[in-house]
């Protein structure tokens, strides 16, 4: 089985950190690069993370590029009360050693972003100024955010879109072979207890990745009364080269920018009735225990 050339643009985040496990642990994933933005914390912050979790794997062979440092137009704002102030709260992993490539991201990804999977975890500035700046496109885009039907930085939006909408409106209005993994389906993938403790017995990696998921509990736990965490980076990684775990409608979806109380809403016409021709495939179903089986196993293999 040929990989499947993957690049990850991402703001780890302990579950941007831990999708970036996933590539790293799967051998239907080729990982030709890993690109950050701001987003769960700080671009320094975020490019350091996607430092640390390659040191701790040994592959410093894959280059990381640092892109957008703020939004189009917005003012940053990062997610600490979730995340922690370093990103990745809650593990012992070692400050990076490494550095970025001198090259910005938007630079790195068209250069190598013919012919790829570009799956995107993080707000999607970056993404939006690819296809400003340059006429390179990927053979398709999955992209963690959004929601038909709920939010977590608001009641109406998801936090990727949320932080930077204008971006979102771009990519979305990009002609391009695209899929929202949102809310609608994460949510319903929570990795418990019982999956931490196998994680726990199966090395440094799969301890890391627990006690990463200790502190992540705690805002899943306060908020939503979860017995666990979604995982939600996690599984659009993995829809990338397991289709087969998500159920998928082809839809057209709309991104408000304009209203204050429903900033970045993925305005998702499930019912078609705007008469919009369909421009983003949208995740509706999952096949839940099989992504955290597929999730657990690959990260208790490292």
């Amino acid at each position: 089985m040929t990989p499947i050339p993957i690049l990850l643009d991402c703001d780890p985040g302990h579950d941007d950190a831990i999708a970036l496990l996933l590539a790293l642990a799967s051998p239907e994933v080729e990982l030709r690069g890993v690109t950050t933005v701001a987003g769960n914390q700080t671009l320094e912050k975020t490019t350091a993370n996607a430092l640390r979790v390659l040191e701790l794997m040994g592959r410093e062979d894959v280059e990381v590029a640092a892109g957008a440092d703020r939004p189009l137009v917005r003012e940053p704002f990062v997610a600490a009360y979730v995340h922690g102030e370093t990103g990745l709260d809650g593990s012992d992993l070692r400050p990076a050693r490494g550095a970025p490539v001198a090259q910005h991201a938007v630079d790195f990804l068209a250069e190598r972003v013919a012919g790829i999977t570009l799956v995107a975890t993080g707000p999607l500035t970056n993404v939006a100024l690819l296809l400003a700046r340059h006429e390179e496109r990927p053979e398709r885009i999955v992209l963690m955010g959004g929601a038909i039907a709920e939010g977590n930085v608001t009641p109406a939006a998801e936090f990727n879109v949320w932080a930077d909408p204008e971006a979102a409106k771009r990519v979305f209005a990009g002609g391009l072979d695209l899929t929202m993994v949102g809310l609608d389906v994460t949510h319903k993938a929570l990795v418990r207890a019982e999956h931490k403790e196998r994680l726990r017995a199966a090395g440094r990696v799969g301890r890391t990745v627990a006690e990463l998921l200790d502190f992540y509990d705690r805002f899943h736990r306060e908020v939503y009364g979860f017995d666990g965490s979604p995982i939600h980076d996690a599984v659009a990684l993995a829809y990338a080269f397991r289709p087969d775990l998500l159920e998928t409608r082809e839809l057209n979806v709309e991104v408000d920018t304009t209203s204050d109380l429903c900033r970045g809403r993925t305005v998702v016409d499930v019912w078609r009735r705007t008469g919009r021709e369909a421009n983003a495939r949208v995740a509706v179903g999952i096949n839940s225990s099989a992504f955290v089986e597929l999730l657990v196993e690959r990260i208790g293999s490292l």
